[in-house]
């Protein structure tokens, strides 16, 4: 039997992640019963204090044992916190050490969506490949450089440690625990019955890219509305820089450092969202959508429209388009 720590930082806390997590490792507990077999989970609830509640939210949810009293656990479970980052890193600091203490004597632990900016503050995710919701993904690459952000991806295992994309995402991450602790057959039978893509394993058809302005570099930011504004156009980057009055190499640098993203990227991923609202309101056919945002080129349009958002542009409009 697997000792489950489902925890409940004080806050405001993700209810659906606790509840959701707590029903879906149940249902496997059930499953083992059906069979005549002991329990796969020992699920408890594990707060900072057993009298404090997760009141942030709309719903209270109270811990049934505090980290004090638990000394040993096998699969340690971060739900999302909803508030402002350093206030509920101050509010649950007493959980770090903890997390550390129990990962170092074996414990895995996993963070549900953006949760995974709790989990980074311990240095645990140092190094690793990690997930989060993908609208936070470049302030989660801001704060947590050592960290190795794939902002696509909806599951991530690394080490003993596991990250989930955003929202609902979760559940793609407990039916990968489910089937790495139960096996596949259960793991399938979960998916059906709780009506889970069992191998979806990308987030970014759900991406909505707004441009990365998180920074200060005012040149590149002046670049970055060029393009947003431009994009229909041929764009050079040489005339980029010698608008900037940078050397290209040196603007090229400032641009990655500042975005995340190089100038092309950058160019690519402002048409493909361009080229997603086109679609999503189904008035216009792939090749109309296609010269509409700067490209003449049908494989080449669909090759970067299937790298940003891991679809074709004709599945995309299938799966979106408003009519």
């Amino acid at each position: 039997m697997k000792h489950v720590s489902l925890l409940i930082p004080k806050g405001h806390i993700s209810v659906v992640n606790v509840a959701g997590t707590h029903q879906m490792l149940s249902w496997v507990n059930e499953r083992y019963a059906e069979m005549g077999r002991d329990p796969l989970f020992d699920i408890h609830l594990v707060g900072l204090d057993e009298e404090a509640d997760s009141k942030g939210g709309r719903f209270a949810t109270k811990p049934e044992i505090s980290i004090e009293l638990l000394h040993s656990t096998d699969l340690i479970i971060i739900p999302a916190i909803h508030e402002d980052f350093e206030v509920a890193l101050q509010r649950n600091v007493a959980f770090m050490p903890w997390l550390v203490q129990r990962y170092q004597e074996g414990a895995e632990i996993v963070s549900l969506c953006i949760s995974s900016f709790f989990l980074a503050a311990t240095g645990l995710l140092d190094g690793k490949p990690c997930s989060t919701h993908w609208q936070f993904a470049s302030i989660f690459k801001e704060q947590f450089p050592k960290a190795i952000l794939t902002d696509e991806r909806i599951v991530t295992e690394a080490d003993g440690i596991y990250t989930s994309g955003g929202a609902y995402a979760f559940t793609n991450l407990v039916i990968y625990l489910i089937e790495k602790y139960a096996g596949r057959e259960i793991a399938v039978m979960a998916a059906k019955g709780f009506m889970i893509d069992i191998d979806r394993s990308s987030q970014s058809p759900f991406m909505v890219f707004s441009g990365q302005k998180n920074h200060k570099d005012t040149l590149v930011l002046k670049a970055q509305e060029h393009l947003e504004q431009h994009y229909r156009e041929k764009i050079s980057v040489a005339d980029l820089c010698k608008d900037m009055a940078l050397s290209r190499r040196t603007f090229e640098r400032r641009f990655k450092n500042a975005t995340s993203n190089t100038v092309l990227e950058y160019l690519q991923r402002v048409k493909v969202e361009a080229a997603k609202k086109e679609l999503e309101k189904g008035r216009k056919t792939v090749h109309e959508v296609m010269y509409a945002v700067g490209y003449n080129d049908p494989k080449a349009f669909r090759e970067v429209f299937r790298k940003v958002t891991a679809m074709s542009p004709k599945d995309y409009q299938q799966k979106y388009n408003s009519h």
